[in-house]
């Protein structure tokens, strides 16, 4: 792909090769089949962008954003001759999950063959269907990140590592799952991570590793944290949520980066549509 994009200096080929191997390494750990129709997907860009590459500069990121697209005009081609973006296809992995697939992913991570990976399995599905996020996210996060705001039932808060930095409140009917996850840790004199407490050598591909060991099924959706996070945000928005609540709870600062939920979202009863549009009683 390099060599399509005819670089004419050597520091030229060195900047979108930088570029190419960071998206290849967020795509991976997003579970993105290993293609260039995916990977160079003005979808899979801004993904990257908005959420892939949270310990950069701006300037970096406008600088990634650039030679991806100058790779993804050259491979896939550019905008077409009217200057309107080309359409972009919802992306199939980043689909949320139904609830058959979740009950079905839940089973799964139960049957995993030892408790390191059936705790591994049950706690991303957690902070992904629970707080809503992603794999850089999932990695640096420690125990003492989650804490009960009250002795015994109260709600859950995760306290986020990174650029995006911030305390998200955990979905009710996950909280149990990730305070257990948490619990079951000793954290005595130390700062356990957890996710993979026992893993002290920790990089981009740290949740793909560990998945790569589950024991698959033919019969269930493969576990991505993609999903899970797209998942989590379609329920926000189906419950009504503020954006602004949305916004700030999934890190993000532009609306850009959540457009992609939109095909996935129910369309409004033309009654209710009414109602809301109208305002007041």
């Amino acid at each position: 792909m390099i060599r399509l994009a005819d670089p004419l200096l050597p520091h030229k080929a060195r900047e979108l090769l930088t570029a190419l191997a960071q998206l290849a390494l967020f795509c991976d750990g997003e579970g993105l089949p290993g293609k260039a129709e995916v990977w160079l997907s003005r979808e899979a860009i801004e993904r990257f962008i908005a959420v892939g590459c949270p310990h950069v500069r701006e300037s970096t990121r406008g600088n990634y954003r650039s030679r991806l697209l100058r790779l993804h005009e050259i491979v896939l081609g550019g905008v077409c001759r009217t200057g309107k973006p080309a359409k972009l296809s919802a992306s199939v992995p980043n689909s949320p999950y139904s609830r058959t697939e979740l009950a079905d992913l839940w089973g799964w991570a139960s049957g995993q063959p030892t408790e390191e990976l059936r705790w591994g399995c049950k706690t991303l599905m957690a902070l992904g269907l629970g707080v809503g996020l992603d794999s850089p996210e999932v990695i640096p996060l420690r125990v003492h990140d989650v804490r009960r705001t009250s002795n015994g039932g109260g709600p859950v808060v995760v306290a986020t590592r990174g650029a995006r930095k911030r305390d998200i409140l955990c979905r009710r009917p996950w909280e149990g799952v990730l305070a257990s996850a948490a619990d079951r840790l000793d954290t005595t004199g130390t700062a356990q991570y957890l996710f993979r407490p026992n893993c002290f050598s920790r990089g981009t591909n740290t949740v793909t590793n560990f998945l790569d060991r589950t024991k698959p099924s033919s019969e269930v959706p493969r576990l991505v944290m993609g999903r899970l996070r797209s998942t989590w945000l379609v329920e926000l928005f189906e419950e009504r949520l503020p954006i602004t609540v949305i916004v700030a709870a999934a890190g993000v600062d532009t609306l850009h980066g959540l457009s992609r939920i939109l095909p996935f979202l129910s369309a409004v009863p033309a009654d209710e549509a009414a109602r809301l549009l109208r305002g007041g009683q």
